[in-house]
């Protein structure tokens, strides 16, 4: 039996109004081309300036153009700060891939480079011993999240990174550390709850990265008492400071945990870098400046004899620590941690005469049966 409602009953047709719409689109454009340009001069009088994010991205980039024997740079925002790869390449004759990350342990990189097995360059390996050892946690993580994005970068996310440099190459506003609306909420004078654990603030952001990754700081943030030197300087010593034990642990299991889990770090590291050695490749430790109440926090937390001193005598590779050279101790880095722009250039310049002795005076380990003897392509192969 057919229904009495025929199919025109139930037809609708939405009403356009009657408005000027391309007036109402023109004034849409010109309010938000406004807006942008309003935001864009509070960036800039805030002392922001076009500059690259040090986004997954960028890093998956350069590690795309990691060839078998390059010379690659690992480890914290150190390495990127006080390392110019400029005068690396003109020295050592290799230009230099930078995958150091800021805030990170190099450790899960070093193992990525470790199991590609057509590997066989050179490894510069940035070491600050709290973070390197650190078994899990934000160091860790960071350096993971690249390592994920390095090996599910699709085509449309290639497409949006080369589009997201051209706009941050002319747009002070587009900071992912500091503009976004997150982090802008996270400003708000809202009061924690009672017995709340919040993690330590980040530094500001307060550096410029280029397309080679090479960041360079601020020359604000290089004037000690400035605000901006005040403001990251003090922000160093709540991040190296250890979180509390997670309350449903007890305190003795906890600890051997992590102590179990610092051991296993010192075997895979000497693992890794073995496995690098046994094809040909190099690894050096470095151990870049560090100063002021930093240094002192470091080595409390992290003491020298029990993590560097270790690492050199668990591993067949030649080291800098900075503190061993008049030359390289000289610096002083002016918000504790890193070296500014200036310094930088002139610390890689004394630098590299005592990589130059390092890589060529210290033996490379025996190759695998498999190998075959590699090719001397740079001084770095002497």
């Amino acid at each position: 039996m057919h229904s009495s409602t025929s199919n025109s009953d139930l037809e609708f047709t939405r009403a356009i109004p009657d408005v000027p719409w391309r007036r109402m689109l023109l004034a849409v454009a010109l309010i938000t081309i406004a807006a942008t340009v309003l935001w864009e001069i509070n960036a800039r009088a805030l002392g922001y300036r076009p500059t690259l994010n040090d986004t997954p991205d960028l890093w998956a980039e350069a590690r795309s153009s990691v060839q078998p024997d390059s010379l690659v740079l690992l480890g914290t925002s150190r390495m990127l700060f006080d390392v110019d790869l400029d005068l690396v390449e003109k020295q050592l004759g290799q230009r230099p891939v930078q995958l150091s990350i800021v805030g990170s342990s190099p450790f899960p990189i070093l193992a990525d480079l470790a199991s590609e097995e057509s590997f066989r360059g050179t490894v510069l390996l940035d070491i600050v011993p709290a973070m390197y050892l650190a078994p899990a946690g934000p160091p860790v993580e960071a350096s993971e999240k690249a390592l994920q994005r390095y090996r599910t970068w699709n085509h449309s996310q290639r497409w949006s990174h080369r589009l997201g440099v051209i706009l941050e190459s002319h747009l002070a506003f587009l900071k992912q550390e500091d503009l976004t609306l997150a982090k802008l909420l996270e400003r708000l004078p809202i009061p924690d709850r009672a017995n709340t654990q919040i993690a330590p603030a980040m530094p500001p952001y307060f550096y410029t990265i280029d397309r080679n990754r090479r960041a360079r700081m601020f020359d604000e943030a290089a004037v000690v008492g400035s605000p901006l030197q005040q403001r990251i300087a003090h922000g160093w010593l709540p991040l190296f400071s250890p979180p509390p034990a997670p309350s449903f642990i007890p305190v003795e299991q906890f600890q051997q945990m992590m102590g179990q889990a610092v051991e296993a770090r010192f075997v895979e590291t000497a693992r890794h870098v073995a496995r690098i050695q046994s094809r040909g490749g190099k690894v050096v430790f470095l151990r870049l400046p560090v100063t002021g109440p930093l240094h002192e926090r470091e080595e409390q937390l992290a003491p020298r004899v029990a993590t560097w001193d270790r690492l050199l005598r668990e591993n067949n590779v030649p080291a800098i620590h900075f503190a061993e050279h008049a030359d390289l101790a000289a610096f002083d880095c002016p918000e504790w941690s890193h070296l500014s722009a200036p310094d930088s250039v002139e610390f890689t310049r004394r630098l590299v005469p005592h990589l130059q002795t390092a890589l060529n005076n210290h033996p490379v380990a025996p190759m695998l049966a498999s190998g075959g003897p590699t090719p001397a392509r740079s001084a770095l192969a002497r």
